[in-house]
């Protein structure tokens, strides 16, 4: 078996009950098929007055005669009807039985479609479930490397295709082959020859449709990668749209959409050639076969008189009967492959191993007593070393700012203090615990980070400030808003804090939206402030008002501030200067502009700008 399928298990397992239901109801389904197709067989003897006279009721005399028995008895009650009624009582009997096995037949398919109805939608659903909690828990590293086109097309349509395809298994293992049995089964009792004679055809049926589903598996995985790349190009054409535009490159961004499309459409009609080919073929081989039994059971009606003509219109049903489930099993052996494809890309995703959790016992800290301690830390994303060795302690209650050129290291402090990336080597800990024995919420409720693009979400200016405190009150969110400096415009807006800013915040300046994170900061009042390039995007008018919020902000706090402009940190207590990863310089403002070294060489070079 699959090992796809077998992880499929346990998100089968709340379901149980619905997947013992619809096999209950398919067996039925597949019993009452024969039935049905049995029930013309009085019709056809009525009509040619071929029906066996019983005068006494048989007698049940076992399993081994049932077949005798159910004729028997059907003869008998029309021998019984046949004797005081006319001849159209005796018809309307007969096919009020077969409208009835018809009705039976049917409601079973429909109780088994609805068992298998519950449990399709609730797979997708708990998948859909997982794969989220999966894409929410896995560290910031997993998406350096890929793209978020991809996981939303694995989420949304592999997840899709598995649903739609894999169940077609359940018909495929019980409702199809059952229907087949049984109706050989009975085409056995009517005519063992023909019978065998079928089933040298069956066979060769089976092979050329199998020839045809190879590779098919392959395409359909190519299908959903391509899928993946161009959902990921229409996500950054709509992230980019200003740039695209004002650097003229439409026509690229068309030629990268035109041609992944023209790639994917490629696939899908190679794929769906040999989809739709599986019907039709499947028809073809099976009308083959029924025209084959008719010349060789017409000469067995004719010639050998081995079998009646009433027999032998039953058999043709019950072969007919074969057909239908035939195609069905061709028909889901081929989305059972796109299914596989779809569920090796969702399971991809699951089966990744999150690097970045809580260790068992963790230990939960909710305050901060003394200091930070980084020791030793050697740090690296990919080949090269982006911190060397590095030290560092933070007292409670310092404001220590970390300067340097791009590229030196100072944003990855606040990814590894975070934990959204651990350290190859050396430790780093709060009040002497090191951060990777303490609960990754517990440590991360320690921290407010405002990171250089401010994140925020297609929401109220409520929710997206009691994002970190979400039973804050509307006064707690406008106190927020005041220190933050942002009140101000807020008070402004049409409907206050409940105001929708649009995607990504898009309704507001980047001055604006910068103050609402730290509103949103301040409102989760951590006591270890991590402020990212706060104020490098800005302009300076924005920047005087964001600096102020940061100003009232950092008040009484621990905060760590990395800096491009460094007008924003010279009443910072320790400022450290960076460079290739290594601490070169230490101090404050004054006795760093005192040592006339790389820091002052920064600072004249800024003052020219």
């Amino acid at each position: 078996m699959d090992a796809n399928i077998k992880k499929l298990f346990p998100f089968t397992k709340p379901y149980q009950s619905h997947i013992t239901w619809n096999v209950i109801y398919n067996i039925l389904y597949a019993l009452f098929s024969t039935i049905s197709m049995l029930t013309l067989f009085p019709v056809l003897q009525v009509l040619f007055g071929k029906t066996e006279k019983v005068l006494a009721q048989p007698v049940y005399a076992g399993i081994g005669s049932i077949k005798e028995y159910v004729i028997d008895y059907l003869n008998y009650k029309i021998s019984s009807l046949s004797a005081g009624e006319s001849t159209e009582i005796v018809l309307l009997f007969v096919v009020a039985m077969v409208i009835t096995t018809f009705f039976i037949k049917n409601l079973f398919n429909y109780l088994a479609s609805y068992h298998i109805m519950h449990l399709k939608n609730g797979v997708l659903k708990d998948l859909r479930q997982s794969m989220y909690d999966k894409i929410i828990e896995l560290p910031i590293s997993y998406y350096s490397e890929k793209r978020k086109g991809d996981m939303m097309a694995r989420m949304l349509g592999d997840v899709n295709e598995v649903q739609n395809s894999f169940f077609s298994i359940l018909e495929l293992v019980v409702k199809e082959p059952l229907t087949i049995i049984f109706a050989l089964g009975m085409m056995f009792a009517i005519s063992t020859k023909l019978t065998l004679f079928v089933l040298i055809f069956m066979p060769i049926s089976g092979y050329i449709i199998s020839k045809l589903a190879k590779n098919l598996r392959a395409q359909s995985l190519e299908a959903q990668k391509e899928s993946g790349s161009l959902i990921s190009v229409v996500e950054e054409t709509l992230g980019g749209l200003k740039v695209i535009k004002s650097y003229n490159a439409e026509p690229s961004f068309k030629s990268r959409f035109n041609d992944s499309v023209t790639r994917l459409l490629n696939l899908t009609n190679s794929i769906g050639s040999r989809n739709n080919l599986a019907t039709p073929l499947s028809e073809f081989l099976g009308v083959t076969t029924i025209a084959i039994l008719l010349f060789y059971g017409g000469l067995l009606v004719l010639n050998d008189k081995t079998l009646d003509g009433a027999s032998f219109i039953v058999y043709l049903t019950l072969a007919f009967n074969i057909l239908t489930p035939a195609k069905a099993i061709s028909k889901a052996s081929y989305s059972v492959k796109n299914g596989l494809a779809a569920a090796e890309r969702v399971f991809e995703v699951l089966d990744v191993k999150n690097e970045i959790t809580s260790k068992e016992n963790a230990i939960q800290k909710n305050t901060f007593e003394s200091d930070i301690t980084i020791k030793n830390i050697n740090f690296k994303y990919e080949d090269e070393n982006v911190l060397k060795n590095f030290s560092l302690q933070v007292k409670k209650g310092q404001t220590v700012a970390l300067v340097g050129q791009s590229g030196s290291g100072k944003s990855t402090i606040a990814n590894l203090l975070t934990r959204f990336y651990d350290v190859n080597e050396g430790t780093i800990a709060i009040d002497g615990t090191n951060i990777q024995d303490l609960d990754l919420q517990s440590l991360r409720g320690l921290m407010g980070l405002v990171t250089q693009d401010s994140i925020l979400f297609n929401d109220t200016i409520k929710a997206n400030i009691s994002l970190g405190k979400l039973n804050a009150t509307d006064d707690e969110i406008i106190e927020a808003l005041k220190i933050a400096n942002a009140y101000e415009f807020v008070k402004d807006l049409p409907k206050g804090i409940h105001t929708n800013i649009g995607d990504s915040g898009n309704k507001l300046s980047g001055g604006q939206k910068q103050r609402l994170s730290i509103a949103r900061a301040v409102l989760k009042n951590p006591p270890i402030m991590i402020l990212d390039e706060a104020t490098s995007a800005l302009d300076t008018e924005s920047e005087k008002f964001v600096q102020i919020a940061l100003e009232n902000m950092m008040q009484n706090r621990t905060s760590i501030v990395i800096a491009h402009r460094l007008s924003t940190i010279q009443k910072a207590d320790v400022i450290v200067v960076m460079q290739k990863g290594k601490i070169v310089e230490q101090g404050n403002h004054e006795e760093l502009i005192a040592l006339n070294g790389v820091y002052n060489k920064l600072v004249t070079l800024q003052s020219f700008e």
